[in-house]
């Protein structure tokens, strides 16, 4: 029996058991991530996130679903990635290069906020991935429990399907629709999935279901395609507030073709668990 320290962390309410993982093991991390993300018997988190070294950039990230599944990217916990990282103090540059399976993501400390280049986003349906011919996956038609959704395909580094609706989400079937979109066969990774209303040409408010994690209060990425989508169709402009259930993110789509994420992150408490395997 050893002890994991751990820091508690959350993106407006998109939360995350942080570990660093410098100058401690962390054996079966999947394990650990099902075993502690659940609310009941563990800590409590929608995802777990790790901190390596790395050899290409400053840092590594790995990421962990709640249900064990290993992800990507993540938008919220990048940005609780790099205020842990700032405020140890384990680096005194302001832009960090971050190692992630998505590539290199880069957060830059911006006042009290974290901003953070997604990088650019991806249409390929063989890249996001989705099962379908052509150049772009918008505005697809998925009969889901007889209602037929109209779906825009996006990768942020891992994959969206962003539904825009004709009212406000605060009433909509999430729990309902998510999951079987998240399953349909036509993504073979799985997808995220984000039901979005367009308030007027700077603001997009939006609900998600996240991939091996459920329906959360915020998702970065997911907030980046929505956003993504919404300009691509010409709902809105290449700035825009994105409202969440958790808080607001601000994205833009800049000029040098990537996507940039301007949100908070914040630090709940630190902790230690006792598990039975570590290195």
């Amino acid at each position: 029996m050893g002890k994991i320290n751990f820091v508690k962390m959350h993106g407006l309410g998109n939360d995350f058991i942080l570990i660093d993982c410098l100058n401690q093991e962390l054996t079966e991390p999947s394990q650990f991530a099902i075993k502690y993300c659940n609310r009941r018997f563990g800590i409590g988190a929608d995802q777990l996130l790790l901190l390596y070294p790395s050899k290409i950039a400053d840092f590594k990230m790995r990421i962990f679903n709640a249900d064990g599944s290993e992800v990507e990217m993540c938008g919220n916990g990048i940005r609780c990635f790099a205020k842990y990282i700032w405020d140890r103090k384990l680096t005194d540059k302001e832009i960090l290069e971050v190692e992630t399976l998505a590539g290199i993501i880069k957060p830059r400390k911006i006042g009290e906020l974290v901003q953070v280049d997604m990088g650019e986003p991806e249409f390929s349906p063989s890249k996001i991935p989705v099962d379908i011919e052509g150049e772009k996956a918008f505005d697809l038609i998925l009969e889901i429990s007889g209602w037929h959704a109209r779906i825009n395909c996006i990768s942020m580094g891992n994959p969206h399907a962003v539904i825009f609706l004709d009212e406000e989400p605060k009433y909509f079937a999430v729990t309902k629709y998510g999951p079987l979109i998240e399953n349909h066969p036509i993504f073979p990774k799985k997808t995220n999935v984000e039901f979005a209303y367009v308030k007027n040409s700077h603001e997009i408010t939006m609900r998600v279901w996240e991939r091996g994690a459920g329906e959360t209060l915020a998702c970065g990425t997911g907030a980046c395609a929505t956003a993504v989508a919404a300009m691509v169709k010409g709902l809105t402009e290449k700035k825009v507030t994105v409202h969440l259930l958790g808080g607001d993110l601000l994205i833009e789509w800049a000029e040098d073709g990537h996507i940039y994420m301007t949100g908070p992150a914040e630090e709940v408490f630190e902790g230690t668990v006792k598990v039975p395997q570590i290195g």
